[in-house]
């Protein structure tokens, strides 16, 4: 069961996987450092492009890889198919005028599916575990301050969406470059065994 980017594996899933990783780090990158307006004059408005393009149809179509691919056991798959339409949806739609309540479900609904990513990724490396639960905290965040009109949530949630940005693109640049993907140990203290 390969869910995780991982240094040094040439099988065909990690391929698609590290493209997967890429275009959603990039993609939560552009859409939470908009959110944070941390960049004067750079607002979530500007991620639109990135959002419906490598968000939404580099994604998708990673996920239909994955899912075709003998190799995958299908969670890659889902989240990125899944993730994929969000973006797109999400892009295709952002200059749509919307009720604060509507433009709330919708973030509520795909904080659902990162929930559901988050939990079905336990098996799955730190990286792709960080993201999915980054993910769903910033959607959370985001329907929340959609819902009660709260700029201070919103840019708390872009700052939990670039967080899970940085951890999707460093893990598959990792994976790209050798770079270290695991965190180093501590040896046991006294009194305490270590088992596995």
């Amino acid at each position: 069961m390969d869910n995780d980017v991982s240094a040094g594996s040439t099988a065909t899933t990690p391929s698609v996987s590290t493209l997967g990783q890429l275009a959603l780090g990039l993609t939560l990158l552009a859409f939470g450092l908009g959110h944070t307006e941390v960049i004067d004059g750079v607002t979530a408005a500007n991620a639109v492009s990135i959002a419906t393009y490598v968000g939404g149809i580099a994604l998708f179509v990673a996920g239909l890889l994955a899912l075709r691919s003998s190799d995958s056991d299908g969670f890659t798959g889902t989240a990125f198919a899944g993730l994929g339409a969000f973006w797109f949806t999400w892009g295709i739609g952002a200059g749509d005028t919307v009720s604060a309540n509507a433009a709330g479900l919708f973030l509520l609904l795909f904080a659902l599916l990162a929930l559901s990513l988050t939990l079905g990724s336990a098996g799955a490396g730190m990286f792709v575990r960080g993201t999915y639960g980054a993910l769903f905290v910033a959607m959370l965040l985001l329907a929340i301050a959609a819902f009660g009109d709260t700029d201070s949530l919103a840019r708390a949630g872009g700052w939990f969406a670039a967080a899970g940005g940085l951890v999707a693109w460093y893990g598959a640049t990792a994976s790209m470059s050798g770079l270290p993907t695991a965190l180093p140990g501590r040896a046991a203290g006294r009194g305490v065994t270590a088992t596995g």
